[in-house]
């Protein structure tokens, strides 16, 4: 398979402020494309998008090509199971969602210490290898969020898993909280395959300050910002692919031009993204990535990642000297529809998921002190 899959969790939306809104027409057209140049891996959850993104998935892939021309992977996240018999009902869900018949790749969603136990106690493990001996399942494996010496303890203990998909990129390689290099390591270690989840950091690597833009202009004036950190994560040994959420026909495109014919980056051009990484590392407030695992529980509907990415986006303007920005008025426009950061009362639900395990509420704090003055 060519390294480049499609993530299908931030997909395009006929409304902004309802991930399940997708564009179905323009995903056909993405999906179409992504097909037509080779690549053939599809990425998708039962949360993902408002819980639409499967069901997109049969709409837009499912329906439309023959099942032998793609690869489609889904997960079961600890979340939406509280006994054995729920394991298969999300399942069937999933199957019937999908349409898929079965599916190529499926991971157990989140296997980091919060969730670890619960995956145990519910025997999961073992439920997705009998899964793979009935035809439901061709790859099983999971996907993690932790620290090195948990994930060691984890494919130590179950080396029939066939792979380990990784939050991986050069922004997060010495990353204290995420720890990218050394789980990448202990998946090398174990010579478990590695799928790459966040190469852009949920966009973060897509739009970098402009010190960091003009070391790639310099170094590559014909290729994009995002592509420097998607084709570090294709260039790491062990790794067997890259999943990028791409949002839009033209993300795709670029995602295209560079990964169709892949060439991994040299060694001058990986020390350059640690360069990057410095510069953007000294300019990020909160470093959320916008996977919004956090606002399907929030008990006052506040709209987490979107706050933290205008307070992001004036923490940049304010490094920078620009004065005011339009986001007070954007963050207005959003309190319309959803609670004030302000309105946090501070019950965990949020940190208690969160990938990244960020203080969510010390930074809502932030962000109402900020635009709530």
């Amino acid at each position: 398979m060519k390294k480049l899959g499609f993530g299908l969790m931030r997909l395009p939306q006929t409304d902004k402020n309802d991930a399940s809104k997708v564009d179905v027409e323009q995903v056909k057209e993405m999906v179409d494309l992504f097909l037509e140049k080779g690549f053939t891996y599809f990425d998708t959850a039962w949360m993902y998008n408002g819980f639409a993104s499967e069901n997109v998935a049969r709409q837009a892939l499912v329906e439309r090509h023959s099942r032998d021309s793609f690869t489609l992977a889904t997960k079961l996240h600890a979340g939406f199971f509280n006994s054995l018999e729920d394991r298969d009902k999300v399942f069937n869900a999933q199957l019937e969602k999908t349409g898929a018949g079965y599916f190529d790749y499926y991971l157990l969603h989140g296997v980091e210490a919060s969730m670890y136990p619960k995956y145990e106690r519910f025997d999961c493990f073992n439920w997705l290898l009998e899964k793979k001996a009935k035809g439901l399942v061709k790859h099983a494996g999971f996907s993690f969020h932790d620290t090195p010496e948990l994930l060691d303890e984890i494919l130590t203990k179950h080396p029939e898993m066939e792979f380990v998909q990784l939050q991986l990129n050069y922004l997060d390689w010495e990353s204290p909280w995420v720890r990218s290099r050394g789980c990448y390591e202990v998946a090398r270690k174990h010579d478990t395959p590695i799928i790459v989840m966040e190469p852009v950091k949920g966009g973060t690597l897509a739009k970098v300050p402009a010190e960091a833009e003009r070391l790639f202009q310099a170094q590559d004036p014909t290729k994009s910002v995002p592509s420097w950190a998607i084709r570090f994560a294709a260039s790491l040994p062990g790794v067997m692919m890259v999943l990028s959420g791409m949002s839009n026909t033209e993300q795709m495109q670029d995602n295209i031009s560079y990964m169709e014919n892949f060439v991994p980056l040299n060694k001058e051009e990986t020390e350059l993204c640690f360069r990057a990484a410095q510069i953007i590392n000294g300019q990020i407030a909160v470093p959320c990535t916008g996977c919004s695992y956090c606002t399907e529980g929030c008990p006052m509907h506040i709209a987490i990642p979107q706050y933290f990415s205008l307070y992001n986006e004036d923490m940049r303007e304010r490094l920078e000297e620009k004065g005011w920005t339009v986001n007070f008025t954007n963050y207005t426009m959003l309190t319309s529809k959803f609670g004030k950061a302000s309105a946090c009362i501070g019950c965990g639900q949020c940190e208690g998921v969160c990938p990244q395990h960020l203080p969510i509420i010390e930074d809502l704090k932030k962000v109402a002190a900020h635009y709530e003055h």
